[in-house]
This record gives C-alpha cells, structure tokens and sequence, in this order.
C-alpha cells in the first residue's frame, strides 16, 4: 500500500511539471519531439534529485524531531496542498514566454527547478516513510517525466481540460495523503500526542 502513496505523491508532485510543459508545448512550434524530450529530460531529473537533498537534510536532525514525525509529514502535505489550490486560483505567468524552434538552456533549468521545490519539501516527509527513498525518488522522477512529455506532446487533448482543477486535484491528494498519516497515527498510538498540543 505504501508504494501506492508514493505513487499518488509522485502524480501530484508532477502536476507543476505537467503545467509547465503543457505551457511550453503551446508555443514552441517546431521541433516537438525533440523539446519534449529535454523538457521531460530535465522535469524528471529534478524531481528526481531533489526528494534525496530533502531526505538527506531531514536526516541530519532527525533525532531532535522523531516525536512528532507524523505532525510534520501531516502539516508538509496539509501545507503543499493548501499551495497547490491557491495557486490554483491565481493566474500564473508562463515559463516559455515567446514562440521558438527550440526551448534553451536557461527555460529548463528555471522550469525543472521551479517545479521541483516540492518534492524537496516532500524528500523531509518521505524520511519518515517506511519506504526506500532512492526507489520513491526514481518514482518521483519517472512519473514526472511521463506527465512532462504528456503534456508538452500532446496539447490538443489537454487544452480542454483547465489547469486549474488538475492542480487542486492534486492539492487534494497531498491534503489526502497527510491526512491518512496522522489518522493512522492517532489510531495506533492514541490521542496522547494531539493533547500535547495543548
């Protein structure tokens, strides 16, 4: 079951990707294979990276936050998702600003890491997993990529579909996700830790 929440996390982690591609894919007019591929290419390799740099920096301190494991995976997602909606609900600029044959250095390098600032985030909840972070990380990373080439190859499907209720559903996945944690916590461990907080 674990695998298959990593595999929910990996799909709402590559929504921003999947935007950002779907974004690019409609206005570079030449080339499309070879711009999906680099665009998927660099979109997968962070979300890729990135969860590790956050496991391993959640590594370093985990002795001091063992405790409250479940609050901070709980309030990351809750936190990550509640983003996901409001961002959602505002209008966003898009990476790839003009039309052009071929997408640069610069375009994918600010895409993939814009993109993959979550899943940094993410790599401090998945430290509390009981899960292999190199294998969620390559999940992370492959799922990213596919939806970054679904997105950019095909636009003329996706166009009907608005942005805007692909990111909130994902924001409700994290929601979800953070959710069971705690609840499962609660179930096994009793309500001691929720009075703490008060």
């Amino acid at each position: 079951m674990i695998w298959f929440e990593v595999f929910l996390l990996a799909v709402a982690l590559s929504i921003d990707a999947f935007i950002v591609s779907f974004s690019c894919g409609l206005v570079v007019n030449k080339n499309k294979k070879k711009n999906g591929y680099k665009m998927a290419a660099a979109n997968g390799f962070a979300q890729f990276a990135m969860p590790l740099l956050g496991w391993l920096g959640t590594k370093t301190i985990s002795g001091y936050v063992q405790a409250f494991d479940h609050w901070i995976v709980f309030f990351v997602f809750l936190i990550l998702g509640l983003k996901f909606i409001k961002d959602a609900m505002e209008e966003k600029a898009s990476t790839c600003e003009l039309p052009r044959k071929n997408i640069t250095f610069k375009v994918l390098l600010i895409a993939a890491f814009a993109t993959s600032i979550d899943a940094f985030v993410s790599g401090v909840t998945l430290y509390f997993m009981p899960v292999s972070i190199i294998f969620a990380a390559m999940m992370i990373g492959i799922v990213t990529f596919i939806n970054s080439l679904i997105g950019f190859r095909l636009t003329h499907i996706f166009r009907k579909i608005p942005t805007k209720y692909i990111e909130i559903f994902a924001g409700v996945i994290l929601i979800t996700l953070g959710s069971k944690v705690l609840i499962e916590h609660i179930l096994n461990h009793g309500y001691e830790d929720l009075l703490k907080l008060f």
